[in-house]
C-alpha cells in the first residue's frame, strides 16, 4: 500500500507525560559524547542558570519517538518500518530540556510528497512542558520506500 497522502493536516493525540531523568540525561549525553559538564554535573548546570542537568539538543528526539510510535501504528498510513528511513531531523527550541521536566509531545503531519515508488513523510512534534509551554518543536523527514 502506498503512503496515504491523505496523512497531511492529521494531528495525534498527545502523548502520555515524560519525565525527564537525570540519569537518563547523563546517559543520553554519553550515547552521544556531549562531555560539556552541564549534561552530567548538577552543579556546573545550575552555574549556567538551569535547575538541573542539561539534555543535549538531539534528546528531544527521545520525545517525539513517542509520537512517530504513533504514526506507525496508522493502520491507513501506508507506511511500514522496514521500508522507512530516517531521513532527516530538526529542533526548534525555546528553551533547553533539563531533567525533571515533565513533556507532552503531539504530533503533527505537515507533507507527504511522492518519491519514486515511495515517499518522503514530514511531520513535526510540539513538546510543551507541564505548564503547556512550548519547549521545542522537533520535525522529522522520513523516507518511505515503495512496494516492489
Amino acid at each position: 500500500m502506498p503512503v496515504n497522502p491523505e496523512l497531511v493536516g492529521r494531528d495525534f493525540p498527545p502523548t502520555a507525560p515524560y519525565l525527564v531523568g537525570r540519569e537518563k540525561v547523563r546517559e543520553f549525553a554519553r550515547a552521544v559524547f556531549a562531555t560539556d559538564p552541564q549534561h552530567t554535573d548538577p552543579a556546573a548546570a545550575r552555574a549556567l542558570g538551569h535547575a538541573d542537568v542539561v539534555a543535549p539538543p538531539t534528546f528531544a528526539m527521545v520525545v517525539q519517538d513517542l509520537t512517530l510510535q504513533q504514526l506507525l501504528a496508522e493502520p491507513d498510513s501506508g507506511i511500514a518500518l522496514e521500508r522507512t528511513i530516517h531521513a532527516e531531523q530538526r529542533f526548534r527550541y525555546t528553551r533547553p530540556i533539563v531533567a525533571g521536566d515533565e513533556l507532552t509531545a503531539q504530533l503533527s503531519i505537515v507533507g507527504v510528497r511522492a518519491v519514486g515508488k515511495g515517499a518522503m513523510v514530514t511531520s513535526e512534534a510540539e513538546i510543551t512542558d507541564a505548564a503547556g509551554a512550548h519547549v521545542v518543536t522537533a520535525t522529522s523527514i522520513l523516507l518511505i520506500g515503495g512496494d516492489e
